[in-house]
């Protein structure tokens, strides 16, 4: 597919917004409080929202998604002339780093800032137009289930008025093991070695990486 052809695809976006109608609003799931338990830490910091792959399959986000894997994640929308090309472009650099590890026990998810303009459809065709591989998956949802998704993994500001803009978002990319409650941020637009060898780092056996290593 090409350029295009995707942004064809777009100008029906909105009729697709229905799809996103069988994805009950969760916005009411009471939180969790934290106490000493894993799981409960975790149900907190990772909202068991619906949401929609764009192969248009509910998940729930913290059992399907999250729950026992390493994960990077990021927020973008398609129609962003901003920072996001350049974010998927990185994070494909990334996603070469971890080779055949991708979709087995490493797992991306790009996560729309625009859920009624990025349905399952528009999502589809985006991966499509970057040859977004399996191991990668973009997801969309309720505005309220992505709004609490977006606020719980750290993707708000703290300025209210840049927050509601959300042509303004964080260029940021969390990382983490879920099982070892391990996570960290760092720039989505980072040299993709860098951000490889973090991930690393956080695993049983990892080493803090060395820069003279990634440079080489």
């Amino acid at each position: 597919m090409n350029k295009r052809d995707f942004f064809k695809n777009i100008t029906g976006a909105y009729l697709g917004v229905a799809t996103l109608a069988y994805i009950p609003e969760s916005i009411a799931i009471p939180l969790i409080p934290i106490v000493g338990n894993k799981t409960s830490r975790s149900k907190l910091a990772f909202p068991n929202v619906p949401v929609m792959t764009h192969e248009g399959k509910v998940v729930h986000f913290y059992d399907d998604l999250i729950k026992d894997k390493i994960v990077m994640i990021n927020f973008t929308y398609t129609t962003c002339d901003g920072i996001c090309p350049g974010m998927t472009e990185n994070l494909k650099q990334v996603y070469k780093e971890f080779g055949e590890r991708m979709g087995k026990d490493i797992f991306m998810y790009s996560i729309s800032l625009k859920p009624d303009l990025d349905t399952p459809k528009v999502l589809k065709a985006y991966t499509e137009l970057h040859k977004i591989k399996s191991g990668w998956t973009f997801l969309t949802g309720t505005n309220a289930n992505i709004e609490l998704l977006r606020q719980h993994l750290g993707y708000k500001f703290s300025d209210p008025n840049l927050d509601r803009d959300k042509s303004e978002h964080l260029g940021v990319v969390k990382f983490g093991i879920e099982s070892l409650e391990r996570w960290g941020m760092a720039p989505a637009l980072g040299n993709p070695k860098y951000l490889a060898e973090y991930v690393r780092w956080m695993e049983p056996n990892g080493t803090r990486p060395l820069l003279s290593d990634m440079m080489g």
